[in-house]
């Protein structure tokens, strides 16, 4: 179990690095498409099969997953610009309910905790005025 743990973090690793190398080489579909099985692939193996899909097919994920999957296709159809906007589309609504645990998970950190700071004081201030 942990075995395969560990090879999903490896597998999505390299999904990761395939999908910014990528984009970094003029949205190259073959690494693209590479990039996306791979990051894909690597998922159940972390969580397992049933978290993964109970996680993406939610009713309220639904659009997201649909944005996701559909840049996917697009990528690998000879798309690959619009692939990836749909894509970071689909997983900013995928995961935008993490995005308060990470914010207050980096404003922890020695260096990125004070520019979070910053930022959290000058949105309090906006918001009284």
């Amino acid at each position: 179990s942990e075995f395969l743990a560990e090879f999903g973090v490896g597998l999505t690793g390299f999904g990761v690095f395939f999908l910014l190398f990528g984009v970094l080489l003029y949205f190259d579909r073959v690494l693209l498409g590479f990039g996306n099985i791979l990051l894909v692939g690597g998922l159940p193996f972390i969580i397992g099969l049933q978290k993964t899909f109970r996680f993406f097919f939610q009713k309220q994920k639904v659009k997201g997953t649909s944005f996701f999957l559909a840049g996917v296709l697009l990528a690998l159809l000879r798309w690959p610009v619009l692939g990836m906007v749909l894509e970071t589309y689909g997983l900013f609504t995928l995961f935008k309910g993490f995005f308060p645990v990470i914010s207050r998970i980096l404003s922890n950190l020695p260096g990125l905790g004070f520019i979070f700071k910053l930022v959290s004081e000058s949105d309090e201030s906006k918001s009284l005025v």
